[in-house]
């Protein structure tokens, strides 16, 4: 909870001091009870504590509220630590307040199903005191974003550190609720039933959104009523097209040629997910007949992330799939157990189980809610909705998977496609470092990539469905075409492939210089690619950002920022 070890062992100087962290010291108890009592739906006993709560954090602010306090705030030598505490107070009796009031009075009812189907009308009702809670939760997270903590006691700054993760944590998820709150009722059919794609992307096979989109199932939502109606594999039914479906703009056609227009598996070598939903969408209506509102993807890390939340699944035709055991399982242990058709037909399922695990009657909803939080964050789940009413609410969200063509600080894309046909991505182990550089005369600011891949793939043992076809690589071999985006308006200068000059094929995507490099690991081995880039002219912010596909083993990354220009 978000008071949790918060001013341990600060050895404050003063009564007031020893006031303050005696207050917060048991408003952090107060919080955890607030937390457990909220979870097991005990409205009564949470009600009286967050009276209690209010008591000590209102006790806590006047503590350091004080005249004295605040002179002392001012004073060269250990002034920062209490206008920090001064800080902490303040937020954490806000959070009290304004923040968990108004959750406090949400129906959790409402945001859990019953009987397999979510109260839409109570979901609504929800939505203004999810907000007004939000409110109140992104307003404190900006304050604490704005302290410095550099030349803190050491107490005094992981205090605030540790607020910081706690209060972010607690954005994330109630910027989910909040926004669930507002969209879901459409998309479950209140105004009418929708039909949805739900796609599994397989990550043993990469694809810049992730991996290719193969297997997948068809969704009916009605009244909050949400069934699978059908299921299919692009490979068996959709096949390639010929013509190739024409949604491809002159740009990325120089990038990808007609490929993700021809076969259902390329549709994502792109990293512009309605691009890819819009495509799968036009070749499963042109092969079932079906026109869906939607599509909705997701990967298997993100169904263990969600089956930590609802339990362990049965899975017809394969193995349970538990949080432990879902990533290996349908990345690994599928290809060594079932032949190519059943492959697809219990990827299919994998997803359509644990999405229907969502409607269960055993489902935490916090484990839920962080669940998804985190899946879109890494940006596992995502969705493209066919109105454009709905897809133009959704676009700043990272469940869009869109690339932003106006950015307030540069963005950096690293994507990744397998170039084989194999399903050797299991083993692909990626890290990222980007530094921001000097500021030019020009306007620009120079950045550097340093990418490092590792094949943590065996020498022996595995099948030919995991092989592929090879296509003039050794057996055993990854090889990953690698596209490094500049940021928006931005260049890329050029590249190395361990530190040797690399020949890079160039296009442009939504306004981003796109560069292109093949990289071949043998099992065991590691590649290491730089690449320098140019932001756009007139930027002076020396914060950046990295956008990579998401890969079954999570990436390590590093940001170097650098002071603004105008500094």
């Amino acid at each position: 909870m978000v008071l949790s070890l918060l001013l341990l062992g600060t050895g404050w100087v003063g009564v007031r001091g020893w006031q303050a962290r005696a207050h917060l010291l048991t408003a952090a108890d107060l919080a955890q009870d607030l937390s457990a009592q909220l979870r097991a739906g005990d409205t009564a006993r949470a009600q009286r504590t967050l009276a209690a709560l209010q008591e000590q954090t209102g006790q806590a602010r006047t503590a350091t509220g004080d005249p004295a306090w605040w002179l002392a705030g001012h004073v060269p030598y250990g002034g920062d630590d209490l206008a920090a505490v001064r800080r902490i107070a303040v937020v954490i009796d806000d959070l009290a307040r304004h923040a968990f009031p108004p959750l406090l009075q949400v129906d959790l009812t409402a945001l859990l199903p019953t009987g397999g189907t979510l109260d839409l009308i109570g979901l609504r009702a929800a939505t203004g005191r999810l907000a007004a809670g939000d409110d109140a939760i992104q307003r404190n997270r900006t304050v604490l974003a704005g302290l410095p903590a550099d030349g803190l006691l050491p107490p005094v700054q992981a205090a605030l550190t540790r607020l910081r993760d706690e209060v972010d944590g607690l954005a994330r998820l109630t910027a989910v609720a909040r926004e669930g709150a507002r969209v879901l009722p459409p998309l479950l059919g209140a105004d009418g039933p929708r039909t949805y794609l739900l796609a599994s992307q397989n990550l043993a096979e990469l694809r810049a959104t992730g991996g290719m989109l193969g297997a997948y199932a068809l969704i009916r939502a009605e009244d909050g009523r949400v069934r699978i109606v059908g299921q299919g594999s692009a490979a068996t039914e959709l096949r390639r097209f010929d013509p190739p479906v024409k949604v491809l703009t002159a740009e990325m056609r120089q990038l990808y040629a007609d490929l993700p227009g021809v076969f259902p598996a390329d549709v994502n070598l792109t990293p512009h997910f309605p691009t890819a939903a819009r495509l799968f969408r036009e070749m499963v209506r042109r092969r079932t007949g079906t026109t869906v509102d939607g599509v909705l993807a997701v990967d298997p890390v993100a169904l263990s992330y969600l089956l930590a939340a609802t339990g362990p699944v049965a899975v017809p035709g394969g193995p349970k799939l538990s949080a432990e055991t879902a990533v290996r399982t349908l990345l690994s242990d599928a290809y060594l157990r079932l032949d190519d058709s059943a492959q697809d037909t219990y990827f299919a399922s994998a997803a359509a189980v644990v999405f229907d695990a969502l409607f269960g009657p055993d489902v935490s909803l916090p484990g839920v809610l962080s669940a998804i939080s985190r899946s879109v964050d890494e940006r596992r789940i995502l969705f493209w909705s066919a109105r454009a009413e709905e897809q133009q609410v959704l676009t700043p969200s990272r469940l869009a998977g869109v690339l932003p063509e106006q950015e307030d600080e540069p963005t950096v894309g690293v994507f990744l496609n397998d170039g084989t046909g194999a399903k050797l991505g299991y083993y692909l182990n990626p890290s990222a470092h980007l530094t921001v550089g000097e500021c030019r005369p020009d306007g620009r600011r120079q950045l550097r990539l340093r990418l490092s891949l590792h094949s943590s793939a065996p020498r022996t043992g595995l099948t030919p469905s995991v092989l592929g076809p090879g296509r003039n690589v050794p057996p055993y071999t990854v090889r990953t075409l690698v596209n490094v985006f500049s940021p928006a308006g931005g260049a890329v200068l050029g590249g190395r492939l361990d530190g040797r000059p690399v020949s890079l094929g160039s296009g442009v995507e939504r306004r981003r210089q796109v560069v292109t490099a093949t990289v071949e690991l043998g099992p065991g081995t590691s590649r290491t690619l730089e690449v320098d880039l140019l932001t756009a002219v007139g930027t002076t912010v020396g914060a950046a950002d990295l956008w990579h596909t998401p890969t079954a083993t999570p990436w390590t990354t590093q940001i170097d920022p650098a002071p603004a220009c105008n500094q």
